[in-house]
C-alpha cells in the first residue's frame, strides 16, 4: 500500500487546500484569488482560510502570473551608489507603500561591468524603472522578458527629473554657510567611486549657488577617512583661508570635525562644518553636527504614487509634491 507523500516534502498546492477544505479547486481560487462577482457564504471563504493556513499555502508566483500576466513586482534599478541612511529610509517607505496595494518592490544594483545575467529577466516585473535611461541592449533584453513597462520610455529617452532632488540639499548648505558669514567655501567628499556621480552633481550645484551668492566656485577635496588626509586637509584650508566646508554627507562632516578638534579648532568660530541627509551620527557625534534633513517618507510616498500611476493607471495627486528639505543647526554651524 502506497504511504501519501508528506506535504512538508512538496509544495503545499491549491488541490491540497481544497481537500483539506471540503470544496472544489474552484471555490479555493475564488476565494484565495478575491475574484470579484463570486457568491461564496463566509463560512466557506473562512473554512478555506484556515485551510491554507493549517497546510502553509503558499501561491506560486510563477503560475499567477503566467494566468493573470503580472507578477505584481515593481523592479527600480539603482545606480551604483552605497545604499545609506536616507536612501534606505526612502525604499522602506516605497515598499510598504506598494506592499498595501499588492505589489512587492524589489531593488537591483547594476554594477559596472557585469557579468550575471539582469534580474529583470527571473523575475518578469510589471514595470522596470531607473534613474537614468536604460541602454539598448537592456531594453531589448526587458522586452523579451516580456516586461510591459520601462520608466525612462525607451521610445522617449527623456531622463527623470531629478535635478531638485540632488541641488536642493547643496545650495541650503551654501545658503546656511552664507548667511553665518563665511566667504570662503570649500566641498568635500570621500575618495569612494560608488558615489562619485553624485559627488560630482552635488558639488556642481554648490558651486553654481556660491557663485549665485557673489562667491567664488567651490574647490572639490576629496578625503580618506582611513588615513591622515582630512587631517592634512583642515590644516591646508585653514591657512588658505576657508572657514566654511559643504559636506557631501554626514559621515564626511563627522571626519572633517573630527579632524578639527584635533587640530584644537574651535566650531564653528575657527571653522564651521555642515553635512547633509541628517543621518544618526549628525546628533550622536560631538560636536553635533549641523546638516541638511530630507523629507524621504514624503518622496517615497510620491515614487509609489507615480509607480500605481503607470502600473494601475491611478490619478496622480492634483499637486506635485516637493522634497521638503531643511536646516539643521547644530553646533558645527
Amino acid at each position: 500500500m502506497a504511504v501519501p507523500e508528506p506535504t512538508t516534502s512538496r509544495r503545499v498546492t491549491a488541490l491540497d487546500v481544497a481537500r483539506e477544505a471540503g470544496v472544489s479547486r474552484a471555490t479555493v481560487g475564488f476565494v484565495l484569488n478575491n475574484t470579484p462577482g463570486q457568491t461564496i457564504p463566509e463560512s466557506t471563504r473562512k473554512r478555506v482560510l484556515q485551510a491554507a493556513e493549517r497546510l502553509g499555502y503558499r501561491p506560486n508566483s510563477a503560475a499567477r502570473a503566467l494566468a493573470s500576466g503580472r507578477s505584481r513586482i515593481i523592479l527600480l534599478v539603482l545606480p551604483d551608489w552605497p545604499v545609506e541612511f536616507r536612501m534606505q529610509d526612502y525604499l522602506d517607505e516605497v515598499s510598504l507603500a506598494l506592499d498595501k496595494a499588492g505589489y512587492s518592490l524589489v531593488t537591483y544594483t547594476r554594477h559596472p561591468d557585469q557579468a550575471a545575467r539582469p534580474l529583470w529577466e527571473s523575475l518578469s516585473p510589471d514595470l522596470v524603472v531607473g534613474t537614468i535611461p536604460f541602454n539598448s541592449p537592456d531594453v531589448a533584453s526587458m522586452l523579451a522578458c516580456g516586461v510591459r513597462q520601462i520608466y525612462p520610455d525607451p521610445d522617449r529617452p527623456d531622463p527623470p527629473d531629478v535635478s531638485l532632488a540632488i541641488s536642493a540639499g547643496p545650495e541650503l548648505q551654501v545658503d546656511h554657510l552664507h548667511e553665518r558669514g563665511h566667504r570662503n567655501l570649500i566641498f568635500a567628499a570621500f575618495v569612494e567611486a560608488r558615489t562619485s556621480s553624485m559627488v560630482l552633481a552635488r558639488h556642481q550645484a554648490a558651486s553654481d549657488r556660491a557663485r549665485f551668492q557673489g562667491l567664488a566656485a567651490l574647490g572639490l577635496e576629496r578625503i580618506n577617512y582611513r588615513d591622515d588626509s582630512p587631517d592634512d586637509a583642515v590644516r591646508r584650508w585653514i591657512d588658505a583661508g576657508i572657514t566654511g566646508v559643504v559636506a557631501f554627507n554626514d559621515d564626511v562632516a563627522a571626519a572633517i570635525a573630527s579632524a578639527a578638534v584635533r587640530a584644537g579648532l574651535r566650531m564653528p568660530a575657527d571653522i564651521a562644518v555642515i553635512g547633509h541627509d541628517d543621518s544618526p551620527i549628525a546628533t550622536m557625534f560631538v560636536p553635533a553636527l549641523s546638516t541638511i534633513r530630507i523629507d524621504t517618507a514624503a518622496l517615497g510616498r510620491g515614487f509609489a504614487d507615480f509607480v500605481l500611476h503607470r502600473v494601475d493607471r491611478r490619478p496622480l495627486p492634483a499637486s506635485l509634491t516637493l522634497p521638503n528639505l531643511t536646516v539643521v543647526r547644530r553646533e558645527t554651524t
